[in-house]
């Protein structure tokens, strides 16, 4: 079955409330999640607990600043790095305003850990402040945290809903490429490397059927950081270094 026939299954399953889908079959998924304890003991500790929060207006020009909100996991949140500015947050931020040539007000209330189950109350938070663009990045948790693909896709999808339904423009950066992971080793990593993508894959359609644009992070970076780990990833190995 080829990965868009895996992920229209999944996005299928998600609007009708569907369980499981078996990405790997059970045997590889009982082997994905007998190695995970094993991964884990080869990934370090990130270097800070927290991620720094670049939270504040970021550009030089004038104008009314555009409201930008950022929401995820870790990987939105910046964890792996040692200052806002090389946060994904602020770095995106800066590069809108300099587009726009209007200051961008970041809004960060990405959590590190969390899942696409973990979306709504961030959306609470955001709402508030009338977000004129959000960015999503989600995905490697759910993966991680063994959550069903289906129900991973749904709560991604209702998110977009929520957002788009109050005026924001959303994008999400889709699942990325755990194969990518050097402590991971085979045959873990193809499993995980398979799954992640079929992920993204699923969470593109969702996105893109719910109003919202993503972003296909696994391949476009997913080949650079096989290839340079050493300098995308941060000392934990896992999470992306300022570089990365």
């Amino acid at each position: 079955m080829s990965r868009a026939s895996r992920a229209r299954r999944i996005v299928t399953a998600a609007a009708y409330g569907g369980g499981s889908i078996g990405l790997a079959g059970a045997a590889l998924a009982g082997l994905l999640f007998g190695e995970v304890k094993l991964a884990r003991r080869w990934v370090g500790a990130p270097e800070h607990a927290t991620a720094p929060d670049g939270s504040t207006v970021w550009g030089q020009r004038g104008g009314k600043p555009i409201v930008f909100a950022m929401l995820g996991d870790s990987s939105a949140a910046g964890l792996g790095v040692q200052k806002p500015i090389e946060t994904p947050g602020v770095l995106v931020a800066a590069g809108l305003s300099e587009i726009a040539e209007r200051p961008v007000r970041l809004i960060n209330v990405a959590v590190v850990g969390a899942t696409s189950a973990e979306l709504d109350p961030q959306i609470n938070q955001v709402l508030a402040e009338r977000p004129d663009v959000a960015l999503i990045m989600i995905g490697a948790n759910d993966v991680t945290h063994r959550m069903r693909p289906a129900q991973s896709v749904r709560h991604l999808s209702e998110a977009v809903h929520r957002l788009q339904e109050a005026g924001t423009e959303v994008v999400v950066g889709t699942c990325p490429d755990l194969g990518s992971v050097k402590p991971i080793v085979a045959p873990l990593r193809w499993i995980a490397r398979a799954w992640s993508r079929n992920l993204a894959a699923a969470q593109t359609i969702a996105t893109v059927e719910a109003g919202g644009r993503t972003v296909a992070l696994a391949d476009i970076l997913g080949p650079e950081f096989a290839a340079r780990p050493r300098e995308m990833f941060s000392a934990d190995r896992f999470h992306p270094s300022a570089e990365g």
